[in-house]
């Protein structure tokens, strides 16, 4: 009687120590203002795609495979493959990846997040990015697994799309708790574009193999696109630009992208899913998103 009486005071307060663990961690993700765990998640949609892409040209597979948890059982995405890169490069590429998986997981710990959405990561998705950006069909179809250069150029289309959005939202997060956590992830994100950017602007005057074009072209092209998706004037700069375009108007050369007082530029969710959306629409879901984003905002723009 005396043994079943203390198996049964363990079992209550081993059910209590759990009872409170889970109310205090289901706390410690809902205790933000709600505009914010919003905006957290929405960036989820971003980090899902990089951490995707990266995982998949360094390694060869994506989230399932490597910390499969993350992804919680949302679709596998649609295309990726391992790229054909130099030792360099995906080195550079595979820290890329480990950095996004980590940003999945702090985001996460902070708001409840959703599984990974549907993603469009294939060669021809990028192909049809590349002819929109160009107004004509590359011949052969651009391919972003081909090479370290395809692949640095495929990259120059991706993260600084969710940089912007970091900007954006910072301004509007109301919690000293979200607020040092997007700092933290637009310092990464930042110094990733930094990274794209420098690698390809070594490259700037190189001609892009089998075509006629150079790699400062191609990121012309295709900042311009994303401009013209965004419908939000300029926010968005290729490698070479305009001498008034520059810093300061003094200079071609463009490593990094900033208004005219060399400032970043910022998105607002409805510019970024018009983009990424490949529609111009934030309603029309399309492009890296077959079956659109997630998340309450971008919910409510399908709706």
């Amino acid at each position: 009687m005396v043994a079943n009486f203390s198996a049964a005071i363990f079992a209550f307060f081993l059910f209590t120590a759990l009872l409170t663990n889970f109310t205090s961690a289901q706390l410690h993700k809902t205790s933000l203002p709600e505009s914010d765990v919003d905006l957290l998640e929405f960036s989820l949609n971003l980090e899902y795609l990089e951490a995707e892409f990266f995982l998949w040209g360094s390694l060869g597979h994506g989230l399932d495979k490597e910390v499969p948890q993350l992804a919680e059982g949302g679709p596998a995405p649609i295309g990726g493959r391992k790229a054909n890169l130099d030792p360099l490069i995906n080195d550079v590429v595979l820290q890329f990846a480990y950095q996004e998986v980590g940003h999945l997981r702090a985001i996460k710990k902070t708001v409840k997040g959703f599984p990974r959405p549907q993603l469009d990561i294939s060669a021809a998705h990028f192909a049809k990015i590349v002819d929109e950006a160009f107004e004509f069909k590359l011949n052969p179809p651009f391919d972003p697994y081909a090479n370290g250069v395809n692949y640095l150029i495929a990259s120059y289309i991706i993260p600084y799309v969710g940089l912007t959005g970091y900007v954006g939202a910072s301004p509007k997060l109301q919690s000293a708790k979200a607020k040092r956590l997007v700092a933290g992830l637009l310092g990464v994100e930042s110094a990733q574009d930094v990274v794209i950017r420098g690698l390809l602007y070594e490259r700037a005057g190189q001609k892009v193999f089998p075509y006629n074009i150079t790699v400062a072209e191609f990121t012309s092209h295709i900042s311009n696109l994303r401009n013209k998706l965004g419908k939000r004037g300029v926010k968005d700069e290729g490698l070479v630009v305009p001498l008034e375009q520059g810093p300061e108007g003094k200079t071609h050369g463009n490593v990094i992208a900033g208004d005219e007082n060399s400032v970043a530029y910022d998105r607002t969710p409805t510019q970024i899913l018009r983009i990424v959306y490949g529609t111009g629409n934030e309603s029309i879901p399309g492009g890296f998103y077959p079956e659109g984003a997630d998340g309450h905002i971008a919910r409510y723009y399908r709706h």
